[in-house]
């Protein structure tokens, strides 16, 4: 009972990141990597972009998405454990049924044909 709790806590917990991540990179500013930047517009710029102190929406950024890594993990270990589809299968149904006994055989069995003709035989020499 108390996992199915925390599994409810958890996927709660799960979604409320997941909506708020959303918010906050939606909510945040462009580096400037417009078109005119792709052919050479912001040669002024550094080579990965201009480095700014990290604001508010970039640190919640960065805190939501360790909150949602860390639930994912953490639902993917308490989630409820319930039979596969193959388990309820009745147990006769994965047993093959037992083969027939065939009936005596009266008289052997021929020899296989071969295709190819078999050797001559050579004369022994003394």
């Amino acid at each position: 009972m108390t996992q199915m709790i925390l599994y409810y806590v958890g996927m709660v917990l799960h979604i409320l990141a997941c909506l708020f991540l959303i918010g906050v990179v939606l909510l945040q500013q462009g580096k400037g990597q417009d078109l005119a930047s792709a052919f050479g517009g912001g040669g002024t710029q550094a080579a990965f972009g201009p480095r700014g102190s990290a604001n508010v929406l970039s640190r919640a950024t960065t805190i939501l998405a360790g909150v949602f890594m860390v639930t994912s993990l953490g639902l993917s270990l308490v989630r409820p454990r319930q039979a596969s589809v193959l388990d309820r299968l009745p147990a006769a149904a994965s047993t093959p049924a037992p083969a027939a006994s065939a009936p005596a055989a009266t008289t052997p069995a021929a020899p296989p044909a071969t295709s190819a003709p078999a050797p001559a035989a050579t004369p022994a020499t003394k």
